[in-house]
């Protein structure tokens, strides 16, 4: 009397499909080294020095297996969802508790008046949170975390302690003459030194990590003239102080949007850095800018010169003055050039907001 089980091949049940894996294994993984920073942040906070211990080549690879770029313009998308009335209190005041949101400073600490989680993200400060340092010559353009500053050195940058990344696959190509207002180098020089217009001046640099709970404007860290953009389509990997002491040449593999130009020094630029979930980088006078975009692909760059007949001399920025801003939080990384004995106000790892002093003269 036994009956029969009719049992479907395996493969017509549970069929696993290459982006499933790819999805479940990166997330999988991505979550275990988000773990780990946690416990490397809690030894930090111990005064306990943490050993550099960089990504194999397949760790890598695994990590940009996920699809970051699509997973944040989904995040994206829903950031823009209209929440109900009822809805936006509790929401916004769980994102506040988590990461450390002072409403304090915003313009409107009414949480309703957001319709949605970009708005929020977005909010504005109130006209005299952040007053602008006039003693100092560069100021710091966002609120963050200083990650790491001082001289570059033999063409590498520090993204963090111990761990570089090359300035030039950072910046990419020189920008041509026609598009500078400055001279170029003799090309028989380095990269870093094909920088340096003037001589006796070095050239430095300065990393600031953007929290999510930070203020996500960013303003023009001195009076200079933007005349070029360069924009390079790439992963979205988180940029938090422990993955970019895990991944060397972060900055590099993840999307960013570098503004090159020049100050009264010589060389300056800023580069917004995209991250998981910040593939919206916004520069308020580039219309035509679109980051996270799939019509671009990784590994390409796409440049746009501000300079043009009607316009010699570029987009001039005061101190201070309001440059763009990202969905979430990001990195800022400047690259500028100054005389010999410019100095830095900083210190590893120090906490700083928009308007206080990084260095001067």
């Amino acid at each position: 009397d036994r009956k029969k089980l009719h049992t479907a091949p395996v493969g017509q049940v549970f069929r696993l499909r290459p982006f499933h894996v790819l999805v479940a294994t990166g997330g999988g993984y991505a979550g275990y080294r988000k773990y780990e920073d946690y416990k490397l942040e809690q030894l930090e906070k111990r005064g306990i020095e943490v050993p550099v211990k960089l990504a194999s080549e397949w760790e890598v690879a695994l990590y940009k297996s996920v699809p970051t770029r699509l997973l944040s313009r989904a995040w994206g998308r829903l950031n823009q969802v209209e929440l109900p009335t009822w809805l936006r209190k509790p929401v916004y005041s769980l994102y506040i508790w988590t990461f450390g949101v002072n409403m304090k400073e915003a313009a409107v600490e009414d949480l309703h008046h957001y319709r949605n989680l970009s708005e929020f993200f977005r909010r504005k400060l109130k006209p005299q949170a952040r007053p602008v340092c006039c003693v100092h010559s560069v100021i710091s353009p966002s609120d963050g975390k200083i990650l790491n500053f001082g001289q570059v050195k033999n063409c590498e940058v520090e993204q963090v302690k111990g761990v570089t990344y090359s300035l030039e696959s950072f910046l990419g190509p020189r920008v041509s003459t026609e598009e500078m207002r400055f001279s170029q180098a003799p090309t028989g020089n380095s990269f870093q030194q094909q920088l340096v217009t003037k001589e006796g001046n070095e050239l430095y640099h300065c990393v600031i990590y953007l929290a999510p709970g930070d203020y996500h404007c960013f303003h023009s860290p001195t009076d200079w003239t933007v005349s070029h953009r360069r924009h390079f389509p790439g992963s979205l990997m988180s940029v938090n102080p422990g993955v970019a002491r895990w991944i060397k040449e972060l900055f590099c593999h993840n999307e960013r949007v570098v503004l090159t130009g020049d100050w009264k020094h010589g060389f300056f630029s800023l580069t917004a850095v995209g991250a998981t979930n910040v593939g919206s980088i916004r520069i308020y006078f580039d219309q035509d800018l679109h980051t996270n975009s799939p019509s671009y692909s990784k590994g390409s760059y796409n440049d746009f010169s501000f300079i043009s007949n009607n316009n010699k001399e570029g987009i001039p920025m005061r101190k201070g003055e309001h440059l763009g801003e990202f969905n979430l939080g990001s990195t800022i990384v400047l690259i500028f050039e100054a005389p010999k004995d410019f100095k830095f106000n900083l210190k590893a790892g120090q906490k700083i907001r928009f308007g206080e002093a990084l260095g001067s003269l």
